[in-house]
């Protein structure tokens, strides 16, 4: 009986274990490193350091350069992606006057450990902290931007410091909501539940909600909750799916421009 007792208490531990790791490696899939690129002579490689963590950045400077101290937006790129992928993707949005901080992912690229929602918001908070003290960054006018998985980082970034907009991409309303409604996996087994609706919420400045219309990973369910649960957001439906919308520099700017954030 014993020994009945011991299998039947040690299977269910297996399978929870078993199911954490492939969550894990569900949610963070990070692609392989590429040679290092070269940066321009407007960008600034940067190592940020936090519990645990060694995470490199890369802040895309406006040009041309500012008179005066600008915004910046703090941007989390998607799960499978790296931060070298969008070194050269934001040259629009840098010639209308924003700085730009790439934040790369612990366990992602160069930098160490190993992702989850704890290490990822360390690093973003790190990210803040380091871009709030630099004399050209005006930290009133702070952006934090993310897609799609890591909106939820820019979310939980909001929790732990002052940010001045959010703009939430192809956003999910939690990863457990998500994994529920695509896999029927239960929300206990879930260790990195990225709660974007609870943030948004919470979340008292202006939100843009950016979702394709045809997305068949995120529906766009997800983003008409999330827009519903943050009075005063603005949601942009694009006639695309998950990966393949332009991207909307556009809606961008003139969500900044209307919220006199640019």
């Amino acid at each position: 009986m014993l020994r009945w007792l011991i299998l039947a208490l040690a299977i269910p531990a297996a399978v929870f274990v078993l199911a954490c790791v492939v969550e894990r490696r569900l949610l963070f899939p990070a692609p392989r490193l590429a040679q290092e690129p070269a940066l321009d002579a407007r960008a600034q490689r940067i190592w940020l350091e936090a519990p645990g963590v060694r995470s490199e950045a890369v802040l895309l400077a406006p040009d041309p350069p500012p008179a005066r101290p600008g915004p910046l937006v703090l941007y989390a790129h998607g799960n499978g992606e790296l931060i070298d992928q969008w070194l050269g993707e934001f040259a629009e949005l840098r010639a209308s006057g924003l700085s730009i901080l790439l934040v790369e992912y612990p366990g992602y690229g160069r930098s160490s450990g190993a992702p989850s929602q704890a290490s990822i918001t360390r690093a973003m908070v790190a990210a803040y902290d380091w871009a709030v003290a630099q004399p050209t960054i005006d930290r009133g006018r702070m952006i934090g931007y993310g897609r799609p998985l890591e909106g939820g980082a820019v979310c939980a970034l909001a929790r732990e410091r002052p940010l001045a907009a959010l703009v939430l991409e192809s956003t999910f309303t939690s990863v457990r909501s998500l994994a529920a409604s695509l896999f029927g996996v239960p929300g206990f087994l879930v260790r990195d539940p990225f709660d974007n609706l609870g943030s948004v919420r919470a979340f008292a400045g202006p939100i843009l909600v950016l979702h394709g219309e045809r997305d068949e990973v995120v529906p766009v369910e997800h983003a008409r909750l999330l827009h519903e649960a943050a009075p005063g957001s603005q949601l942009y439906l694009a006639p695309c799916g998950h990966n393949d919308c332009a991207r909307p520099w556009a809606a961008i700017q003139g969500f900044l421009v209307g919220r006199q954030l640019l």
